[in-house]
């Protein structure tokens, strides 16, 4: 029995006043793993619930697989329902099928060969028997242990009820019922929220052996890498979403690759643009004709005068055309990706002529923390942090990764020593991302901060971090990965001495984390970040700081090891 595929045609979904969906179509085979990117806002979730079934398209239509599993935010059952009950519900298609094989074997065992019901059902128990093997039923309630055990939930008691547990652990026990079921088609959101390296490791182990559907949304890139045969960019273009062959590496050398093309015609279209104006510019009286004639060139002068004039209008019409029909057609600049040294250098140059430091002074720590103490929360006995310093800071939740940089940038109190190099500048990228003017627009607000001349020489739309659209709006109506936006980039476009970066790629999109990861290396100023995020740690290449239960444990790595930098201890 062939597995279903999942199809999708021509949807459309339209929410308020927006048009979230415009004619998306898609097709996903058994086997394959498709990835569905984009910024916050572009229809990630909406195209899941509509394949899903949970909500209708205004148009277009949707073929599923029978069996289809979804990864709701909340899950199907009261909150008095237990564990158990949730995992009877998971495993009851696969008991089923084990049931219904016994069923037949003993109609089979009962029914003569020869008689034509046997044909029959010999016929229906080999459908049950592929189902069966599908669902992997003989060995599902050993699977439902290990996938308990794999997401952090095996030693929970099964009586436990949902109403007992934590939102994390719901959500996990939700992906687990999912996993344990193995449906024909699986749909997941943002799977890996709340779930630790092992945790989403081990998910993602899960996810290759399934021989059904995957779709997924998602912007956890070392998953998408994982994971993905295929990736769907929902963020607009001209021809609706695009679909990348293989995993978030390949779709990441593809986009450079894209680039690399897009920045080479714009470059090739300016050179032959500017030739074109010199062409279309060239005017009779600059040439051959109108220099003196000699006294042999008299009777012959005014032919070839006409004739190199009428090649010279020729010319010169050819390249006004030309020039009109590039100008009408030329490709756009290609935006600039993010840069955080922005305007460091002049920053760093007006401190220097403002103060007088003394060698000993630059050589010393920007910030030099000795014995700090915030009660349950963070406990440091040492940690240095030089000029030019990468630090990377990680840590389990609650480990104090965003006390540490709040501690850091001098908006909390802490017990011990706590020295700053004087006229140190300090920004933070916060978690939470507030504005003391909800109603001015975004645009006004980035001005506000900067001021204008600062706002002019980098103006907020250049920076691609908010979509011209949302420039107008009053930042208390910008979503939190909004506000977050518009808070980085007013560091990016004015960076301090010290950049605290806490969890800098949440609510932004893959490409932009991208962006912002190579715009964390080379250039001047000294970052410390803060971060989950598996993409971004793994290709890390300064300090690093390991936070566990408030204690810091220190690995040197990278550039910052080569040069020698001392320990944090």
């Amino acid at each position: 029995m062939p597995r279903p595929a999942l199809l999708a045609h021509d949807l459309v979904r339209t929410l308020g006043t927006r048009r979230v969906l415009d004619g998306v179509s898609l097709t996903a085979a058994p086997g394959h793993r498709v990835g569905l990117i984009g910024e916050n806002g572009v229809g990630k979730s909406t195209l899941l619930r509509l394949l899903a079934g949970v909500d209708e398209p205004d148009a277009g239509q949707v073929t599923r697989p029978y069996d289809l599993g979804f990864l709701h935010q909340e899950m199907p059952f009261a909150g008095d329902a237990t564990i158990a009950r949730v995992l009877d519900d998971a495993l009851r298609e696969a008991r089923a099928d084990l049931a219904e094989l016994d069923r037949l074997s003993r109609l089979l065992a009962d029914t003569p060969e020869d008689r034509p019901a046997h044909a029959e059902l010999l016929e229906t128990y080999g459908q049950r028997l592929e189902q069966a093997q599908e669902h992997e039923a003989w060995d599902a309630d050993r699977r439902a242990a290990i996938v308990l055990d794999g997401l952090g939930l095996g030693g929970i008691a099964h009586d436990r009820t949902l109403g007992s547990l934590s939102g994390g652990q719901r959500g996990r026990l939700a992906l687990a019922a999912l996993l344990v079921r193995r449906p024909a088609a699986l749909l997941l959101d943002e799977p890996t929220n709340h779930l630790d390296d092992e945790a989403a490791a081990f998910v993602e182990g899960r996810l290759r052996e399934l021989p059904g559907v995957v779709v997924v949304a998602s912007h956890d890139r070392a998953f998408l890498d994982a994971v993905c045969t295929e990736l769907i960019d929902l963020d607009p273009a001209v021809d609706g979403p695009v679909r990348f062959g293989g995993n978030y590496s390949a779709y990441q050398a593809e986009k450079r690759a894209e680039r690399e093309r897009w920045e080479r015609r714009y470059a090739e279209e300016q050179e032959e643009l500017e030739a074109l104006r010199r062409s279309a510019g060239v005017t009779a009286h600059r040439v051959a004709p109108d220099r003196g004639r000699r006294d042999n060139e008299k009777m012959g002068y005014g032919h070839r005068a006409g004739r190199v004039q009428q090649q010279i209008s020729r010319r010169v019409r050819n390249a006004t055309r030309r020039l009109e029909e590039l100008e009408r057609t030329r490709v756009g600049e290609p935006p600039q990706p993010l840069r955080l040294h922005v305007g460091a250098v002049a920053v760093e140059a007006e401190e220097t002529e403002r103060t007088t430091e003394t060698a000993e002074l630059v050589d010393a720590p920007l910030v030099a923390l000795r014995d700090v103490r915030v009660p349950g929360r963070l406990r440091l006995d040492r940690l240095d942090i030089p000029s030019g310093d990468r630090l990377l800071v990680t840590g389990g939740n609650g480990a104090g990764k965003s006390t540490l940089l709040s501690l850091l940038a001098g908006r909390l109190h802490a017990e011990g020593e706590v020295r700053r190099r004087p006229g140190l500048s300090v920004g933070l990228l916060a978690q939470d991302t507030t504005f003391e003017r909800p109603d001015r627009t975004a645009r006004d607000t980035y001005t506000y901060v900067l001021g204008a001349e600062r706002a002019e020489a980098v103006p907020l739309g250049s920076l691609g971090l908010l979509h011209a659209a949302d420039l107008g709006k009053p930042v208390g109506q910008l979503s939190v990965g909004q506000r977050r936006r518009l808070a980085l980039a007013l560091l990016v476009a004015r960076p301090p001495h010290l950049l605290l970066l806490d969890e800098p790629t949440n609510h932004l999109s893959p490409r932009l984390c991208d962006e912002l990861e190579d715009a964390l290396g080379a250039g001047p100023g000294t970052i410390v970040v803060a971060s989950h995020d598996r993409w971004l740690r793994g290709r890390w290449n300064g300090r690093r700081l390991h936070l566990h239960s408030g204690r810091a444990h220190s690995d040197e790595s990278g550039e910052a090891q080569r040069r020698g930098r001392p320990l944090c201890r």
